[in-house]
């Protein structure tokens, strides 16, 4: 396994296996308060350019949970606010800690650290990607129908940096991905292109085409972080793009509901649906911690098969 993961394709379809079942058995372990520190003595540092709510907890927490710890770097408390190369503070971390987690305004900041770092590198989100939550995706779509290969994923909203793992990880999971967005918020091309020749994706001209027969329907906010001078406009473009009650007819029956979190309740998605028998969003929140802990043992080497 690759040791960095900037890609939800820097992972094999066998590593993604590999991580769902532990991550789905460390959650039992978990429930059952049987200990599981198979981390002890690594330590993760956590670069945060961006806030956060269930990035920083469930890899804090993963890690305490692992036996190892994790340190919070702001880069407002160190010199990377003062000008220093990202290639030096990576070279000089590196002799410091076991891993790095970054949540980052660009991805081309964590290729740059990536490039100069001796240790692995986990892309926390970047404006490009965001593996981490793509992984929790998919161990709550297996614990919900057993199974990834074949499924129809339909993707109603902005075609933001979640959209484009979640069009990627078709390639590795044999998924298939429908996607409706506003013109002008589409997807990466690359990332099409990608999916399209070597995985399932389809765009779609409207939500409703995208739901059709649908096994899940995810959606995302509208207006992510920095995009707040944007809002205006950008709930003109996304009128009709809500995922309710009667867009969830054209889906299957069994048809559960996504959402990454956080929510802007009644803009993208209704409460009925948030909080409905059909919302799996809670279950894939929680997923998080379990997701990140399956792939810190991956990167950290640890041993796969958890007795």
């Amino acid at each position: 396994m690759a040791m960095n993961v900037l890609s939800i394709l820097d992972l094999s379809s066998e590593d993604i296996s590999t991580i769902i079942e532990d991550a789905i058995r460390l959650k039992e372990e978990r429930r059952q308060n049987i200990p599981h520190p198979h981390l002890s003595g690594k330590t993760l540092g956590m670069i945060f350019e961006k806030s956060s709510t269930r990035t920083r907890i469930s890899f804090e927490v993963g890690m305490f949970e692992l036996g190892g710890s994790a340190l919070y770097l702001n880069p407002r408390d160190m010199q990377l606010d003062r000008g220093e190369a990202i290639g030096d503070t990576a070279r000089v971390l590196s002799r410091y800690l076991s891993a790095v987690m970054i949540r980052a305004h660009t991805h081309s900041s964590i290729e740059a650290f990536s490039a100069s770092s001796a240790i692995p590198v986990i892309n926390g989100l970047s404006d490009r990607e965001h593996p981490c939550q793509i992984l929790a995706d998919l161990m709550t779509l297996k614990e919900q129908f057993g199974r990834l290969s074949g499924l129809n994923v339909a993707w109603v909203g902005d075609g933001n940096n979640v959209c484009n793992s979640l069009i990627l990880s078709s390639i590795r999971t044999g998924m298939n991905v429908s996607v409706a967005v506003p013109p002008g918020y589409e997807p990466d091309s690359e990332c099409i292109r990608r999916a399209e020749a070597e995985g399932s994706v389809r765009l779609c001209e409207s939500p409703l085409e995208a739901a059709e027969g649908a096994d899940a329907v995810y959606t995302d906010t509208w207006i992510s972080m920095g995009q707040e001078a944007e809002e205006k406009e950008r709930l003109a473009s996304f009128m009709g793009y809500q995922v309710n009650a009667e867009l969830l007819k054209r889906a299957s029956p069994e048809c559960i509901v996504l959402h990454c979190l956080p929510a802007h309740r009644g803009c993208e998605i209704t409460d009925e649906l948030l909080d409905g028998p059909r919302s799996a969003v809670w279950d894939q929140a929680e997923n998080r911690l379990h997701a990140q802990k399956a792939l810190l043992l991956s990167i950290f080497g640890a041993e796969k098969k958890i007795n």
